[in-house]
Parts: C-alpha cells; sequence; structure tokens
C-alpha cells in the first residue's frame, strides 16, 4: 500500500491552522458529507482526495 490515505485531525489541524477542537468539526461535517452519500467513514479521519477537493479544489490525480 502506498501511503495512507486519510487525515487525522491533527493533520487537518496542522494544514489549517486551526484548532484542535476545529480541525474535528472539519472532520466530523466532511465525514457527515460523505455518510449522506453512502460511504463509509471513520471518526477523527477523513479520506485525503476529499479533503483536498473540498479545501483546495484539487482534482484526482493518479500516480
Amino acid at each position: 500500500m502506498q501511503g495512507c490515505l486519510y487525515y487525522t485531525a491533527s493533520e487537518v489541524q496542522e494544514m489549517l491552522d486551526v484548532s484542535r477542537g476545529k480541525a474535528y468539526q472539519v472532520v466530523r461535517d466532511l465525514n457527515e458529507e460523505l455518510e449522506t452519500k453512502g460511504f463509509i467513514v471513520i471518526a477523527g479521519k477523513i479520506p485525503k482526495q476529499f479533503f483536498n477537493k473540498h479545501y483546495y479544489g484539487l482534482a484526482v490525480q493518479n500516480p
């Protein structure tokens, strides 16, 4: 497996330069969006591709 597929709330906190609570709120909100689309989510983690698309407008790229 090539690297991890998820960002943790701690990584989100560093990237966005926000408090720990705000990072968990961001992860929770994005996970709620994924759940409404029928995806299985992991508390405290967010898929990297989904996060990058929502926060940076990055397209999905294959290595």
